[in-house]
């Protein structure tokens, strides 16, 4: 049903919308409003009675004209170590918190799985909002003469569903980015070839950002762009400025989204989002051009077009927000999957058994190291798909997903009413005895059929990409990235974790490693 919806026209999205709001409604086991069809009356009024109000929701003292800001100030919380925050708000409250960090803005923090399917399933609406990356629509709202919207970030409701419903037609569907997949593995193959047997002196974490910049641009806007030339590996040319400004962008924007719009973090995030705008808008017009001279009839059978090519061609994307999109991929993709790979090889350096492990199915798929990745070699890479898991269970892109009701909701118990932010906290759920046994090992054959350790763990639980309407719109292209990478690097290396200290995250908003990623390769 909910994939003949997407298909429709927006003449339908009403009709369909009350259909799937129908059907949802009925099955909503916790609402007072699906169940009272079903109830006697002295059933409904005890629903009722069982039902407390939202502000009996447990959670920090909130101080006049502060807030819970005071809190983040002491050190008692942090804005970036957002698990053990939301760690000692659950030990402390319970499943559900209430605070107000900002004076009457409430947010809900919740623990439960079962309460992040009902906040999923009660997602009546055909557009589910969200209250994040203001900075960014402000930004662009500022700039009508580049920019037509907020963009897939920041937009919401049908304005919203315009754009996601046109950029992810060539885009979100796993069969749809398996086009891509000969650039990508050509790229991190050069990558493991070129880069993996050199000392590195500094952080590789910018090393595997650069790897990400680099497979943005040739997928994205059909950039050759060797971010690891000499050139390109000073400390001002456009590479390293577009790595750094995608940061500053994110850091400074999620700031302004927990505190405030502040008049220096503001300048810190113009400056960043005008010089990530300045490419964007280069590229765009570069590929608008080129496509003017172009004949389509020269192109050969296996002509792959890039992204920003596709959205040119579609006459139902505006020109500006074209734009927009450009500026969310290079904002979105530099940083996103380089921190997942970080985490990725840093699991693997501390296990050396899962390494072995990865290492003779990589051996098994791959029977040279110069042969080409298909998509059955992907599909038939279940142990890779395992690790990867894994590594998204402990270390997802975000610790949660974020929803501005629309309508009033029951979560644990507690009447939420409309307009209330509501976040889930998946990393920490993910971290709990309740829900895994021996959470905080590394242990990919969890995910396994057939192995003695595997869990059947509630669906609800591991989403690292978000769910529903609002999921990462580069979820698979992602997934693809990162399996490739790493079949590359363990079949033929060693990885080695050279720090004393453990890696942990921080979030920007997505997670990011929380010191120097410290790795060494060795050839076996």
């Amino acid at each position: 049903m909910y994939n003949m919806a997407l298909q429709c026209g927006p003449s339908k999205i009403g009709f369909w919308k009350n259909i799937i709001g129908a059907v949802k409604q009925v099955n909503l086991n916790l609402s007072k409003r699906s169940l009272s069809s079903s109830l006697s009356e002295p059933e409904q009024e005890q629903l009722t009675q069982d039902i407390k109000p939202f502000d009996e929701i447990p959670g920090p003292k909130s101080l006049p004209f502060i807030g819970t800001v005071y809190l983040y100030s002491l050190g008692v919380y942090s804005f970036e170590n957002v698990i053990e925050s939301g760690r000692k708000k659950y030990l402390k409250y319970g499943r559900i918190v209430r605070e107000e960090i900002v004076p009457g803005k409430h947010t809900v923090w919740i623990f439960d799985p079962e309460d992040y399917k009902q906040l999923i399933l009660y997602e009546t609406t055909m557009f589910p909002s969200r209250k994040s990356h203001l900075a960014v629509e402000k930004y662009r709202k500022s700039r009508p003469e580049v920019y037509c919207s907020g963009g897939l970030l920041s937009t919401n409701g049908e304005e919203w569903w315009k754009l996601r419903r046109e950029f992810q037609k060539d885009f979100s569907a796993p069969q749809a980015v398996q086009a891509y997949l000969p650039a990508t593995d050509r790229i991190i193959k050069e990558f493991v070839n070129r880069q993996l047997l050199f000392p590195c002196d500094f952080d590789f974490m910018f090393v595997l950002s650069r790897l990400s910049l680099q497979l943005t641009c040739l997928i994205a806007f059909d950039e050759e762009f060797d971010s690891f030339s000499n050139q390109q590996l000073k400390y001002d040319s456009r590479s390293s400025q577009l790595i750094e400004a995608a940061f500053t962008a994110n850091q400074t924007g999620f700031m302004m989204d927990r505190v405030g719009f502040q008049t220096r973090l503001w300048k810190r995030f113009s400056e960043a989002s005008l010089f990530i705008e300045s490419v964007a808008v280069e590229l765009v017009k570069k590929k608008k051009r080129s496509l003017e001279k172009s004949n389509p009839l020269e192109y050969s059978e296996d002509y792959v077009p890039s992204l920003l090519e596709l959205y040119l061609t579609m006459p139902s994307i505006n020109y500006k927000d074209v734009i927009g999109m450009t500026v969310d991929l290079l904002l979105a993709g530099i940083n996103a999957t380089a921190f997942t790979a970080s985490f990725a090889l840093y699991h693997l350096s501390k296990n050396e058994r899962v390494q072995d492990i990865l290492r003779m199915e990589a051996r098994d798929l791959l029977q040279s190291p110069e042969q080409a990745i298909t998509p059955e070699i992907l599909s038939s890479a279940h142990y890779a798909r395992a690790v990867l898991k894994e590594v998204l269970r402990l270390n997802p892109i975000s610790a949660g997903a974020e929803r501005l009701l629309t309508e009033d909701i029951v979560l644990s118990g507690y009447h939420i009413p409309k307009g209330t932010n509501v976040v889930t906290q998946n990393q920490v759920s993910c971290r709990m005895d309740d829900y895994f046994v021996n959470p905080d090992v590394f242990l990919p054959e969890r995910w396994m059929k057939g192995s003695p350790v595997f869990e059947k763990s509630n669906p609800y639980l591991v989403l690292p990409f978000g769910h529903g309407r609002r999921t990462c719109i580069a979820r698979h292209l992602a997934e693809q990235q990162l399996l490739i990478l790493l079949l590359r690097v363990v079949r033929d290396h060693m990885i080695r974790w050279n720090s004393e200290k453990p890696l942990g995250c921080k979030a920007i908003p997505i997670n990011k490693p929380d010191q120097v990623v410290d790795l060494s390769f060795m050839k076996v």
